[in-house]
């Protein structure tokens, strides 16, 4: 099948799939130059030659796509990595908080990923199907380019959404198991902080015109977050592609100060990000835009799947609690995977 993006967006029942059905996807060499794009975004954590970042043209939108059609199961193995995950997350934990501690950086995200081998012939729309099942609040797409092979994601982080000059971006960290009496740490809470100060000061270089609301629990399946909100007005929407750009990464999937923590990461995390933790969906589509940013995903080879998670490392982080938070991220994607 040609590329393509199926997507849902949360608390919505109507699924969209955008299909490119000739020519090569485009890639575009910046952010900033996806002001003058329009089509579904996939973009990584870190552009590269082999990573590009991607925009999938909507020869064909649908809102009542035929299931069957929709795709097999990709043809590519998943490399094999012979790496203990344990081990390698404590040589990198160690080596991240060592560099907290000294002061270098006041934030770090460290991410790690698993691969699960396939043990069925289940089709990715049904892991896209049982996805929209399970998290409704969240955004679930399964997207598709020889570029970027498949990805399944099932997201809550708002990167950019809105249309006309009315705009909304998200502050969104701190994690714990859900529950009706979520009880914040003060290590969530700065870590919230962290994130939601920076956007403010990349909005105040757009617009004077934003309000902050928040920070509330959030839902996100089995998880709760702290989330702030920023409505804005953008007068200028020339300038959606230069506000990307100074947006991602944020410090919820990255750290501060950015450009020094952006560079560590690339050099110092044991595995490659790829496309976790870059940002997914439908650019001036419609004349809406809505960018997620790529949390609790995974890339389907045709021998199993690989799954992504991270999390904010600060001075008072302990590995364990950290390793585990990880964990608990990883089951968004395990339960999808699981059979009944």
């Amino acid at each position: 099948m040609s590329s393509f993006a199926l997507f849902r967006l949360p608390y919505e029942q109507q699924h969209t799939l955008i299909k490119q059905t000739s020519d090569a996807v485009l890639e575009v060499g910046s952010l900033s130059e996806l002001s003058d794009c329009s089509g579904f975004v996939v973009a990584p954590f870190a552009p590269s030659a082999s990573l590009p970042i991607l925009v999938i043209r909507p020869d064909i939108i649908s809102h009542e796509p035929v299931w069957d059609d929709i795709c097999d199961m990709p043809q590519t193995a998943s490399p094999s990595v012979a790496n203990d995950p344990r081990t390698d997350y404590h040589i990198d934990f160690s080596n991240f908080h060592a560099r907290l501690q000294c002061g270098d950086f006041s934030k770090l995200v460290l991410s790690r990923s698993i691969f699960i081998p396939a043990d069925s012939d289940v089709r990715p729309v049904d892991l896209y199907r049982r996805a929209c099942e399970r998290y409704p609040r969240m955004m679930i797409c399964l997207v598709s380019t020889p570029q970027s092979g498949m990805w399944l994601a099932a997201t809550p982080e708002i990167l950019l959404s809105g249309g006309q000059q009315q705009w909304r971006t998200v502050a969104l960290a701190g994690t714990m198991p859900f529950s009706e009496d979520v009880r914040w740490s003060d290590k969530n809470i700065q870590e919230q902080r962290y994130v939601a100060t920076y956007i403010t000061e990349q909005l105040e270089q757009f617009t004077a015109d934003f309000r902050e609301t928040g920070p509330r629990t959030i839902r996100a399946g089995h998880l709760a977050h702290l989330r702030s909100d920023f409505d804005f007005t953008l007068y200028n929407n020339k300038a959606v592609g230069e506000l990307i750009q100074a947006l991602h990464p944020t410090p919820a999937v990255c750290g501060l100060p950015k450009q020094q923590a952006f560079q560590f990461i690339l050099h110092n995390e044991h595995h490659d990000r790829n496309y976790y933790s870059g940002f997914m969906g439908p650019l001036h589509v419609g004349e809406a835009t809505n960018l997620f940013v790529t949390l609790r995903c995974m890339q389907l080879f045709t021998n199993g799947y690989r799954l992504y998670a991270g999390g904010g490392i600060l001075t008072d982080s302990q590995e364990e609690q950290e390793w585990q938070e990880t964990e608990i991220k990883l089951d968004t994607m395990r339960r999808v995977i699981e059979t009944e």
